[in-house]
């Protein structure tokens, strides 16, 4: 299975079906069952305590997992962040979704569907980009 390693807060903020837009500075043609790995870094777990992630985080706590799967999704698509933007803008996706990314000029998000935290973190080393996960879990 692909996984992508992505820091904490975010990773969870995908799992718990708060951000359902991952924004990267390359785009893909994958599509298809993705692996979340929270990677180990606590560069970013100060931004548990502001808003909106206080908010969005308060029904998992401040125990947040690192160096594991913590959920499945599925890569529907692949769009500019500009056209995420708009539609946020619009209220076609909450607005929040926006504080969640970095939505600067001639990045791409992948849009997630299908998310499933799972039951228990499985530890994994990650990598940069997309990678192969031997793990298993029922997609």
């Amino acid at each position: 299975m692909k996984a992508l390693t992505i820091l904490q807060p975010w990773a969870t903020l995908i799992a718990i079906g708060e951000k359902r837009f991952e924004t990267r500075s390359w785009k893909t043609n994958y599509r298809g069952p993705l692996a979340i790995h929270a990677g180990k870094s606590t560069d970013y777990l100060h931004l548990c305590n502001e808003e909106p992630f206080r908010t969005a985080l308060s029904k998992v706590g401040l125990l947040l997992p690192l160096g594991a799967v913590i959920a499945t999704t599925t890569v529907a698509c692949c769009l500019s962040t500009e056209e995420v933007f708009a539609r946020a803008v619009s209220e076609e996706i909450p607005y929040q979704e926006i504080d969640f990314g970095c939505y600067g000029f001639s990045r791409c998000a992948l849009g997630l569907c299908n998310t499933k935290e799972l039951p228990k973190p499985i530890p994994a080393r990650g990598q940069q980009g997309l990678w192969n996960w031997e793990g298993e879990v029922d997609v």
